[in-house]
């Protein structure tokens, strides 16, 4: 090692002390591995090098001793704020304690840390006079600034996660919400309350609660965080608020003549991606039925085979000669029922939920190409009005026959045009500005779903292959040691025979 690489990984080394034990343990380790003149890239500094304790000597010190150690591909230094990435992480306006430096170091396999965990649980059955229905409890757990406790517990029903859903689709049209479980079952409604049924719902819910706090806009709803907090009184007056019945029914009709009306020009990216919803819907509705066939199939299939067990028990209290080689069947049978029946539970609770999961996010999907449509829809109806006043004014403007005009006929023509034009024209630079937000927040999220959508479909389908071939391997390992054991019995016994 040259003289000027030792005295400048030396000064390193004093200020990285200043830093704490890390940064001197990295820096021991450096002058220990021998490194080529010049440093770490093995780049001469030059007589015009930094000095120590500037902001040169700080880059230095990020450069040559924490990147030093090769072998420590886990640690990442990185500065949260952004104005200093193009300076060193450790200026001296900076906290030098080792304390400081945990905010600015990550493990690259460690995942983002969350900040509010949400549990569904202990559903309660409540009949009234009018209605029987069910809640659920709700626990949230967080480190926000903006939650007033740490800790809360509500109780909810189903349709206040439908308020909630239909809240986030009115503060943000063109996101992707998640699915909510179907209200009713397809096998009736008195169904609704057994046990099975309540623990997938359960299941659903929780699920839809926390892709909504993963969602880095949605997370952040105002009507999220009362429907968390807020006690069962309060929530019904937060209900109360916003706009009323007659306003939601204008917005409903507006929203239906303008969808009825049509998109004339949507962008050639939206008609991909609803081309993309449209193929992907038919095909996971395809995969859902097979799916749903399948585990039905099984279900038949197990529950025929776990008779065949007590019948060859009983077979073999009348077959002296195979009692030993009856009771073996069974107990293969009884061993193959049991790996089938945990296939069984893998695919209902892996597999089935979600595909149907996916099912019912097609479905939101088309809902929220329609709002976007819907949203252009009104912008083209006021360019179109905008135009059709602009004809009409350059109509008035030709030259007309001489006639006497009343003055009323003249302010028309002088004054409320132009009033008219500049309120469209205000309105039209509104809708542009909403449309624009719409399609980018679309876009942004369409990526971040499809993304989700195929590690969580690749994840099930991987678990469910690697599931069957574990249940095949086991029963083919139970029948081979059966047939083992009976093909090496008559060779024993005809050994045993031989004179």
């Amino acid at each position: 090692m040259g003289t000027l690489g030792r005295a400048r990984l030396a000064a390193a080394a004093g200020q990285a002390r200043t830093l704490g034990m890390d940064g001197e343990r990295r820096a021991s380790q450096a002058l220990s591995s021998g490194l080529p003149e010049g440093g770490a890239g093995g780049e001469s500094p030059g007589d015009g090098g930094p000095v120590p304790g500037s902001s040169g000597s700080s880059a230095l010190l990020q450069a040559e001793v924490l990147d030093l150690d090769e072998d420590e591909d886990d640690l990442e230094v990185f500065s949260k704020d952004a104005s200093l990435m193009d300076m060193n992480s450790f200026s001296p306006m900076m906290p030098t304690s080792p304390l400081s430096m945990i905010n600015q170091v990550k493990f690259e396999d460690e995942p983002d840390l969350k900040d509010l965990f949400i549990t569904v649980d202990e559903p309660e059955s409540h009949v009234t006079t009018v209605e029987t229905f069910i809640t659920y409890r709700i626990i949230t757990k967080t480190s926000r600034g903006e939650f007033d406790s740490s800790e809360f517990e509500v109780r909810r029903r189903y349709q206040d996660f439908l308020w909630l859903k239909g809240k986030l689709e009115d503060a943000h049209p063109t996101l992707i919400i998640p699915p909510l479980p179907e209200k009713f079952i397809v096998k009736g409604m008195v169904e609704r309350f057994n046990d099975d049924f309540i623990e997938t719902r359960r299941k659903a819910l929780q699920k839809f609660l926390n892709r909504i706090a993963d969602h880095p806009t949605l997370t952040f709803n105002e009507d999220f965080k009362v429907f968390l907090t807020a006690q069962t009184w309060e929530l019904s007056s937060h209900k109360k608020q916003g706009p009323g019945l007659l306003s939601r029914m204008g917005q409903t009709v507006r929203a239906v003549a303008w969808s009825m009306r049509g998109v004339k020009s949507r962008p050639e990216e939206f008609m991909e991606m609803n081309n993309f919803i449209e193929m992907f819907s038919q095909k996971i509705n395809l995969i859902d039925k097979i799916s749903q066939r399948i585990y039905k199939e099984e279900r038949e299939y197990f529950d025929e085979m776990k008779e065949y067990g007590p019948v060859h028990i009983l077979w073999s209290a009348t077959e002296e000669d195979l009692v030993d080689t009856l009771k073996s069947v069974a107990s293969c049978v009884d061993k193959c029922c049991k790996a089938t029946e945990k296939r069984m539970s893998g695919l209902s609770e892996a597999l089935l939920p979600v595909v149907h999961e996916y099912v019912l996010y097609s479905e939101i999907l088309m809902g929220v190409m329609k709002r976007r449509d819907q949203i252009q829809a009104e912008l083209d109806s006021k360019v179109e009005a905008l135009t059709s006043k602009k004809a009409d004014t350059d109509l008035m403007r030709k030259p007309q026959p001489i006639r006497e005009l009343n003055l009323s006929e003249v302010t028309q023509q002088d004054s409320h045009p132009s009033d008219f034009r500049a309120k469209l024209t205000e309105e039209i630079g509104k809708l542009e500005d909403k449309v624009e937000c719409a399609n980018n927040a679309l876009k942004a999220d369409w990526e971040r779903w499809k993304q989700n959508m195929q590690n969580d479909i690749k994840s099930a389908f991987t678990d469910m292959a690697e599931e069957n071939i574990h249940y095949y391997e086991q029963c083919l390992a139970t029948w081979e040691s059966f047939l083992t054991s009976q093909t090496d019995l008559p060779l024993e016994e005809a050994s045993e025979d031989k004179p």
